[in-house]
C-alpha cells in the first residue's frame, strides 16, 4: 500500500509539472512586443542597447517597440491603456494602481535601489522635514519618489494636507526646485544625482528603508495569454542581469549614454542600486505591507483593503521560479 501511494504521488507530480511547464512555454505569440525602457530600471537600457530582446524574437517575427518611461505613473497608465506590454515601476506603485482597479502581475525584480530621496536647493533655509510645513514640494503622484515623500512627512508628523505637493514630471520637478519655483523636491535617480553634482542640491531626507523595489509588470490578460513570451522575456533580463554583475565598468558607461548622464553620475546611480536576486523574497513582501500604511492613511486606497491579499494577486513568481539562479558576484 506505501508502494503504491509512494508511486501515484510521483505521477501525480510529474503530470502537475507537465502541465506547469506547458503554460509557460506554449501558447501563441504577438506580432509586435511593446517595452518600455527607463533611465530608473538600468538593466532595460542594457537590452536596448545590445538589441537582446530583438534577437530573442526575431526568429519568429515578432518585432520589439520600445517607448520611454518616465515614471511609475506614465508606465502604468500605458499598461492600463494597453499601449504597453511590459511596464517597469517601483512596488509600491505597482500596488497603488492594482488596488485601483489596473488588472496587473508584477513577474520580475529588476533591482532593489536606494533610488528616492527629499532634496531641496543649495542655498535653502530649510534643515528638516519638520521645516516643510506650509511648503510647496514637487513630485509626480503615483510614483515611488512620491509616496516616499509622504513616508517622509508622516516620519515627521506631517500629512500631505500640511504641504502643497505639486504633480510633475521627475524631470520637471529638478529643473523647479533649482530654480526655486518650489521649496523642495521628492526625486528619483538619475535626477537627483544629476542635482547634486550639477547644481549643488542638498538631500534634506534619506531612509532606505523607505523605497520600494523595482518590477517588471503585465496585464492579468497578457499572461494569461502569452506566458511563454512572460518566460523568454524574463530569460533576456537575466542575461543582462548577469551581465551587468560581470562588466560593471562597461555597465556604468553604458548606462551614462544611455541615461544621457555623466559618468560620475551613473556611478553614483547605479551604486545605490542591488541587482543580485531577481525572484521575490520576503523582504520584498515586507517592503510592501509596510507602505501601504501610507497608502491607507493618505487615501490612495480603502481602508478595508485586505493588502495581504492584494500583494498575493500583484506578484506572479512563477516565471522567475522557474529559473535556474546562479549566484553571480
Amino acid at each position: 500500500m506505501h508502494s503504491f501511494i509512494k508511486r501515484s504521488i510521483i505521477c501525480i507530480s510529474t503530470v502537475l509539472a507537465l502541465i506547469l511547464g506547458a503554460d509557460l512555454s506554449a501558447g501563441p505569440l504577438p506580432s509586435v512586443l511593446r517595452v518600455d525602457y527607463a533611465d530608473y530600471n538600468p538593466l532595460s537600457l542594457v537590452l536596448r542597447k545590445f538589441n537582446w530582446l530583438d534577437e530573442e524574437f526575431k526568429q519568429d517575427n515578432v518585432r520589439i517597440h520600445w517607448v520611454f518611461s518616465p515614471g511609475s505613473d506614465a508606465a502604468l497608465k500605458n499598461l492600463q491603456a494597453d499601449s504597453l506590454d511590459i511596464a517597469s515601476t517601483g512596488s509600491l506603485s505597482s500596488l497603488w494602481s492594482k488596488a485601483n482597479g489596473n488588472s496587473i502581475k508584477a513577474f520580475y525584480v529588476f533591482g532593489r535601489p536606494e533610488w528616492a530621496a527629499v532634496l531641496v536647493s543649495h542655498d535653502s533655509p530649510l534643515g528638516s522635514v519638520k521645516d516643510l510645513k506650509g511648503k510647496s514640494i514637487a513630485s509626480p503622484t503615483g510614483t515611488d519618489a512620491y509616496f516616499f515623500l509622504l513616508r517622509a512627512l508622516h516620519d515627521a508628523g506631517l500629512h500631505k494636507d500640511d504641504v502643497r505637493i505639486i504633480s510633475l514630471p521627475h524631470k520637471a520637478g529638478k529643473a523647479v526646485v533649482e530654480n526655486h519655483f518650489v521649496d523642495a523636491w521628492g526625486g528619483v535617480e538619475p535626477y537627483a544625482a544629476i542635482s547634486q553634482l550639477d547644481r549643488g542640491s542638498r538631500v534634506l531626507y534619506r531612509n532606505v528603508h523607505f523605497n520600494s523595489y523595482g518590477v517588471l509588470n503585465i496585464t492579468g490578460d497578457f499572461a494569461r495569454k502569452y506566458p511563454e513570451v512572460v518566460s523568454r522575456v524574463v530569460n533576456v533580463y537575466e542575461k543582462a542581469r548577469k551581465w551587468a554583475i560581470m562588466h560593471s565598468d562597461e555597465f556604468r558607461v553604458i548606462y551614462a549614454e544611455e541615461a544621457r548622464v555623466s559618468l560620475p553620475v551613473s556611478r553614483i546611480v547605479l551604486g545605490r542600486y542591488d541587482f543580485s536576486r531577481p525572484v521575490f523574497e520576503h523582504n520584498d513582501i515586507t517592503t510592501l505591507k509596510d507602505g501601504s500604511s501610507i497608502l491607507k492613511e493618505e487615501k490612495f486606497i480603502r481602508q478595508d483593503t485586505d493588502v495581504d491579499m492584494l500583494i498575493n494577486d500583484l506578484i506572479d513568481s512563477r516565471f522567475v521560479n522557474q529559473l535556474h539562479l546562479e549566484s553571480v558576484r
